[in-house]
């Protein structure tokens, strides 16, 4: 962050096409505009960033040849500039999320294409991330024979007291919770979600009692009531984010909430929007408010920005960034820029205020 007006945001991409890698970018809050897009680093297929809590480190999954890991810089949090620190890469298809931890010693990631969760100790100070400590491989399949014939895993990220990792499989529509112990994980228990929902990204309330999971399959959110004692979920709630009566291809992306815990957003692809829900603070469950165009085409991502009013979305087989005002007392958002030019956008992150 250079000043209380402006955040410096970052962009994973795909490299098929055009882009160099991971892009840097400016939100001024004040003028509301997104500007100073630009190369951070150079690296193939970056689409999924996390930024450690301190805001010293950035890590990114990475392909390399016929590997794919993990990739480690440090970041100059006044310019934004990320400087390589080291890789870790194991043979065959690369990650496609990626988490670390509050205090910045563990690092887990999904991989969708071989349907594993793996995890890896971070150095605290240099940043830097230690071969693998550890590897779970998903088994079964689903009743979708075109998209879960096999293990999926989408996402992998920590329970808010972070004892716990949560891996979200859509090739066999399973929330794994495993627990973590110095860096090494083990399976604690898991919920069966619908059968062909194809769970994708989970998001916690921030009273760590509620989650919520984007369905890719069925476009639905999971809401879920959450037990901290065994890493335990019930269900509560599926509730579509697209209208009945569409009826074209449309595939469930990003979730996230208001860090006030009053809004959930759910970004749909085919139907290029997002639907926003508002959050019963008593039973977890959730009430549509109103679904909002993308302004661009399968928007794989989307972030709420550090001060809650404005959301950044990234479009990306139209290849933009589209920046919205978000109201806080209605959830509803408006558009206000949709002609920042990225390639092949997938992930948005800010630096941590």
């Amino acid at each position: 962050m250079t000043n209380n007006n402006k955040f410096i945001g970052y962009v994973g991409t795909y490299t098929k096409g055009d882009s160099k890698g991971i892009y840097t970018f400016t939100l001024d809050t004040e003028t509301a505009k997104i500007t100073d897009v630009k190369a951070a680093a150079t690296l193939d297929n970056p689409t999924y960033l996390t930024i450690s809590q301190d805001n010293r480190y950035l890590y990114a999954v990475v392909k390399e040849g016929s590997k794919g890991g993990i990739a480690a810089y440090s970041i100059n949090n006044q310019t934004g500039e990320l400087e390589a620190l080291n890789r870790q890469l194991l043979e065959g298809a690369s990650p496609c999320h990626v988490s670390v931890n509050r205090e910045n010693l563990t690092a887990v990631t999904a991989n969708y294409h071989k349907g594993t969760i793996e995890s890896y100790a971070v150095d605290q100070e240099k940043g830097t991330v230690s071969p693998v400590s550890s590897i779970m491989e998903h088994e079964g399949s689903g009743p979708n024979k075109e998209r879960q014939e096999k293990p999926h895993a989408h996402y992998a990220g920590f329970s808010p007291d972070e004892k716990y990792v949560l891996a979200v499989d859509l090739g066999i529509d399973q929330l794994i919770t495993y627990q973590v112990n110095k860096g090494i994980l083990s399976e604690a228990n898991r919920l069966f979600a619908n059968p062909g929902s194809g769970p994708r990204h989970l998001v916690f309330h921030p009273n760590g009692k509620y989650a919520y999971v984007m369905t890719e399959l069925s476009s639905e959110v999971i809401s879920l009531i959450y037990n901290p004692e065994d890493g335990s979920f019930t269900e509560l709630q599926y509730t579509p984010t697209i209208p009945a009566d569409f009826s074209e291809n449309n595939q469930g992306s990003a979730i996230h909430i208001s860090s006030d815990g009053r809004f959930v957003y759910a970004a749909n692809r085919g139907h290029d929007s997002i639907a926003v829900f508002s959050v019963n603070q008593d039973s977890g469950e959730l009430t549509f408010v109103e679904l909002t165009s993308t302004e661009g085409n399968w928007p794989r991502d989307f972030i709420l920005d550090p001060t809650g009013k404005f959301l950044v979305a990234s479009n990306q087989e139209s290849g933009n960034l589209v920046l919205f005002s978000r109201d806080e007392s209605t959830g509803k958002l408006t558009l206000l820029q949709s002609d920042v030019s990225v390639p092949d956008p997938v992930c948005v992150k800010f630096l941590n205020v």
